[in-house]
């Protein structure tokens, strides 16, 4: 069986961006560069997963059905065996390659993985729409060296959704404040996307929804207002379906 390939990009571009330690919301300065072809390849994840001259570009999915996220815990069949046992609010994966198209790159690429990411991993009934609104970078553990995190926001209504593989257990969408309860217990970016979320309820103006697309607190409940943050990022699952060729791994 062939090893398998991650998409990556060499952390020295990081670097020549502007690298950063947590959570950034300037999008615009940061994908389209890592995701241009001259700046990406597919390496063997074995090789990947302890070169931190490489980054590992990876699609981290927040599931928001009205004021709360989607949470779940990674179970033994997680590919990366360091994020075992962890609290997550992130969809998301390694992005592979097809063996039809293997140098399959750029933005658009890109999202047809996401796509494939979320209804491979939930199964759901539904078109799903998601838009970037953060960029992850934690060089404090082993896992984040070599890992890149693009986070979207994917809004879900009624529709009924559950658990596309073993490895997602104890799937339920909480609140902000059964979220903070459990921060203590989340893989790191999940802390780092939570911590973001409050912020945003710190920083709000008053009680009860605004209108400047913050996560707002009212007097009864956290309430949950999405930012938009990047223009023309939002994709839905029926986009040339027929021809998706990235896929995505779980395994982070």
């Amino acid at each position: 069986m062939a090893e398998e390939l991650v998409l990556t990009f060499p952390r020295r571009l990081l670097d020549e961006i502007g690298s950063f330690q947590g959570l950034r919301t300037d999008i615009g300065a940061y994908v389209p560069r890592i995701l241009e072809a001259q700046n990406t390849r597919y390496v063997p994840r074995s090789l990947a997963e302890d070169d931190p001259s490489l980054k590992q570009i990876i699609p981290y999915v927040l599931v928001r059905r009205g004021d709360t996220l989607l949470h779940y815990v990674r179970g033994k069949g997680s590919g990366e065996k360091r994020l075992v046992a962890k609290g997550s609010i992130g969809i998301g994966g390694h992005i592979n390659h097809r063996d039809e198209d293997l140098f399959g790159v750029g933005f658009d690429y890109y999202e047809e993985a996401v796509q494939r990411e979320l209804h491979e991993e939930l199964l759901i009934d539904a078109d799903l729409t998601t838009r970037i609104v953060a960029l992850i970078n934690d060089d404090s553990t082993p896992v984040g060296q070599v890992h890149f995190g693009v986070v979207h926001v994917c809004e879900l209504g009624d529709q009924h959704l559950s658990r596309g593989e073993p490895c997602i257990t104890e799937l339920r969408f909480l609140t902000l404040d059964q979220l903070r309860e459990r921060r203590d217990a989340m893989e790191t970016w999940s802390q780092l996307s939570l911590d973001f979320v409050l912020a945003q309820v710190l920083s709000a103006s008053g009680p009860g929804p605004s209108d400047n697309g913050r996560y707002v607190n009212s007097a009864r409940q956290t309430r949950l207002v999405l930012p938009v943050v990047s223009p023309s990022t939002s994709s839905g699952r029926s986009a040339r379906p027929s021809q998706t060729r990235a896929t995505t791994d779980r395994s982070r």
